[in-house]
């Protein structure tokens, strides 16, 4: 590495890391990154505290204003939104939600050159739901009219100038309620063949059994791109790369690299030991994801295909680090 390249490291500026490369992180706005992200002094009379539960256990979760963003961009260049997967854009009468109107303060603080990649609402893409703590089936999985009417055309209208990827995630499905390959590639081709045309399209699924032929064939018939995801119940990175042929197959050459959990460590045992989000926890962070990441950025770069690495602080404590790290290593082998 240069001198050059060292100091940006040191300084957590990821924006220059390569052309064909986007580092960026699952959510913002973490009090936790102050000092590393955000200054020191800026917000400290503006951090919202509020008690949250995870795994029936009380966790205080500290974050800054939206305006903090304007900070954050300094250093990365993409910035996942997953509040967005939590209700649409419109009501079903058409009404503006909540969310609608987060994103629209945070349009209010966006630049040339930032890119934002939104998850897609749950309520689109999961086949159930969790609501009053059991699981329902929901009856509005894969319609198209929902998602074209209640967040696509929205979130378009919003935040055209900046918006890079559409993430469709869906939850692991357990043996007795997950379709075959077949059943679900036809209703993925369903799906994205009623919707609109957008080379932003991409879906990650948390089962490894639907990581199949039928179902990548399905997604590069309609240009949607497989999320290489380290999370829970998946397998390494490299294997869900080869499982696809190690096809790059989104339309618009691009691919999203999402650094989740580690593996075989469920969602509540993660946070717990990554908050509150401000340093590396030791052990929790998989030497083999940093290293499987920077490969994968490599081999896009050699077929042409832009990567857009997102970052969970519940990957290994601190979301800003593990960027160096990841960054580090590409940078090592490129």
């Amino acid at each position: 590495m240069s001198n050059q390249q060292i100091s940006n490291l040191e300084h957590f500026q990821f924006r220059a890391l390569h052309p064909n490369v986007s580092m960026g992180t699952a959510s913002d706005r973490y009090a936790g990154w102050i000092g590393q992200i955000y200054s020191d002094q800026r917000y400290s009379k503006h951090i919202n505290r509020r008690t949250k539960s995870v795994g029936g256990r009380p966790f205080v979760e500290q974050t800054l204003p939206v305006e903090s963003v304007e900070e954050y961009f300094q250093h990365f260049s993409a910035l996942e939104l997953d509040f967005t997967f939590y209700r649409p854009l419109l009501d079903k009468d058409g009404r503006p939600t909540q969310t609608y109107h987060l994103l629209q303060n945070y349009r209010k603080h966006l630049n040339k050159g930032d890119r934002l990649i939104l998850k897609v609402p749950q309520t689109i893409f999961a086949k159930k739901l969790r609501r009053g703590g059991i699981y329902i089936e929901n009856d509005q999985y894969l319609n198209p009219a929902s998602f074209t009417l209640q967040f696509h055309k929205p979130a378009v209208e919003l935040l055209d100038p900046w918006l890079d990827g559409l993430i469709f995630e869906q939850e692991y499905q357990r043996r007795q309620d997950c379709p075959s390959p077949v059943e679900m590639a036809d209703a993925l081709d369903v799906f994205f063949g009623a919707i609109p045309d957008d080379d932003r399209y991409h879906v990650e699924l948390r089962t490894e059994k639907l990581l199949s032929i039928p179902v990548f064939n399905i997604l590069e018939k309609h240009g949607v791109g497989q999320v290489l995801s380290h999370w829970t119940w998946l397998p390494p990175l490299s294997r869900q790369f080869s499982l696809s042929g190690k096809r790059f197959l989104n339309a618009g050459r691009k691919c999203v690299i999402r650094l989740m959990t580690p593996r075989n460590v469920k969602y509540a045992d993660a946070y717990a030991m990554a908050h509150p989000f401000d340093h590396l926890v030791e052990g929790m962070m998989n030497q083999q994801m940093i290293k499987e990441t920077a490969e994968l950025m490599r081999a896009g770069i050699e077929n042409g295909v832009k990567t857009n690495i997102i970052i969970n602080n519940r990957s290994g404590g601190n979301a800003p680090l593990i960027a160096r790290k990841v960054a580090s290593q590409f940078l090592d082998i490129l």
